[in-house]
């Protein structure tokens, strides 16, 4: 039996409810990122729903992956149905992990309460109402009787929130994310309904460390001080760095607007002797000084000419400055990714929401990485995007909530883009 779209789309409009409480169920295990929490809970959820769909489940813990413990497992579901004939692979991956809470909330972040139309909680746009809604989607799919040629395969990952290498990553290196086992990849992160995102910005992050001499906080003539050098460091990138890096414009569709321009963030600086929790701290001038940095660059620019940046200017303070010492240190770098918007998935999602929304889709590319990075490094698979519902910039936020009507627009697209990749449209 073929696939009748119509009837598809109105029986998604008749799920509301189960996108909601499934949602709602996501969001009230606290799979908290740090430390790693609850992630079989979620899985868990995930794979027993599933498997009432004929759904083969597979759990897998990312054994050896950064932060994985006996205390706090990194367990990942992937859930994998044939279909009635050889065909495609369409895959739908989100993240099961959430940041903390955090303060200024007016509700409950792990109620999952519903109100004026939202589903409010931490997780609900990042990414559990995609999760949900990718869900349903594929529901909907199965229980049109159609036949849908090829596999659908849905998973539940950890560890996106700091970098995906007890998730994404873990799995791509076995396979999990590559030709022939996967064909598309739609990743249900909160970018808008009516926005294709087809890849994002790179990142390098290092620390810089500047170095000095101890000496008596009475006499500092006698020292070196570590933190007037890493004020110097300041002092450049304010002058020097940041107007170069204002000055770097791209042709990605980097949005907001105010990414589409090279950037850097100064995370944080730690130094000095350690402050005790009662009393006063020794007078010592500091030895060592520590700033880690978060450089967002451009599909324009090389990591080679990142690095060299902030390097040349470390080195030329070395020569400018008496006494300057330092020490830089790799922590993470991930190339910039675009696909192409004639790309099989971005197409069809892209056909789907003007369908759906009557509008014609936005292509824009994220200006922080997510795990599409690992798809495409380490499963060579460019066939990826990022498509779901929920307002990016509410992510992390406090009162957390992603739209009912958003839930259900997404999933829409959802379901048209992988029936079309799948042949049955």
């Amino acid at each position: 039996m073929p696939l009748d779209a119509d009837a598809l789309l109105r029986s998604l409009d008749d799920r509301a409810d189960e996108m909601v409480a499934l949602t709602q169920a996501l969001v009230r295990i606290p799979s908290v990122n740090p430390p790693g929490a609850f992630y079989r809970d979620c899985a868990e959820l995930i794979g027993a729903r599933l498997a009432k769909r004929g759904f083969a489940i597979d759990y897998q813990r990312a054994e050896g992956a950064p932060g994985d413990s006996d205390a706090y497992p990194r367990w990942n579901v992937i859930a994998r149905r044939e279909g009635a004939r050889p065909g495609p692979c369409v895959h739908f991956n989100g993240h099961i992990d959430v940041v903390e809470a955090g303060d200024g909330w007016s509700l409950d972040p792990w109620g999952g309460e519903v109100r004026d139309g939202r589903v409010y909680g931490r997780g609900t746009c990042d990414m559990k109402g995609g999760i949900a809604a990718s869900i349903v989607a594929v529901e909907a799919l199965i229980d049109s009787g159609a036949e849908l040629p090829g596999a659908l395969e849905i998973s539940g990952t950890a560890d996106e929130e700091s970098g995906g290498y007890g998730g994404v990553a873990w799995l791509a290196e076995r396979g999990y994310f590559s030709k022939p086992r996967v064909d598309h990849v739609i990743i249900p992160e909160p970018l808008n309904v009516d926005r294709v995102c087809i890849g994002h910005r790179g990142v390098w992050w290092a620390e810089i460390e500047t170095k000095g001499r101890i000496a008596h906080g009475s006499m500092p003539f006698l020292g070196d001080s570590a933190v007037r050098h890493m004020g110097a460091v300041l002092e450049r990138f304010e002058h020097e760095l940041y107007p170069a890096l204002a000055a770097k414009h791209t042709a990605m569709p980097v949005a907001p607007d105010g990414a589409r321009q090279s950037t850097m963030n100064i995370n944080s600086i730690h130094g000095g002797q350690a402050e005790p929790k009662e009393g006063l701290p020794s007078p010592v001038v500091a030895d060592s000084v520590r700033a880690v940095i978060d450089r967002r660059f451009l599909v324009e620019e090389t990591l080679e000419d990142v690095k060299g940046e902030v390097r040349g200017l470390l080195e030329r303070l070395a020569r400018d400055r008496p006494g300057f010492r330092y020490a830089l240190r790799d922590l993470f770098e991930v190339a910039p990714v675009m696909i192409d918007r004639d790309a099989p998935v971005a197409r069809e999602a892209a056909a789907a929401i003007e369908r759906v929304l009557k509008k014609p889709a936005q292509f824009i590319c994220s200006p922080g990485t997510y795990d599409q990075k690992h798809v495409d490094r380490i499963g060579k698979l460019r066939d990826c995007i990022a498509y779901g519902p929920g307002i990016l910039d509410l992510a992390h936020q406090p009162d957390e909530y992603v739209a009912i009507d958003d839930l259900v627009a997404s999933s829409k697209v959802m379901a048209l883009a992988a029936g079309k990749l799948l042949g049955a449209l």
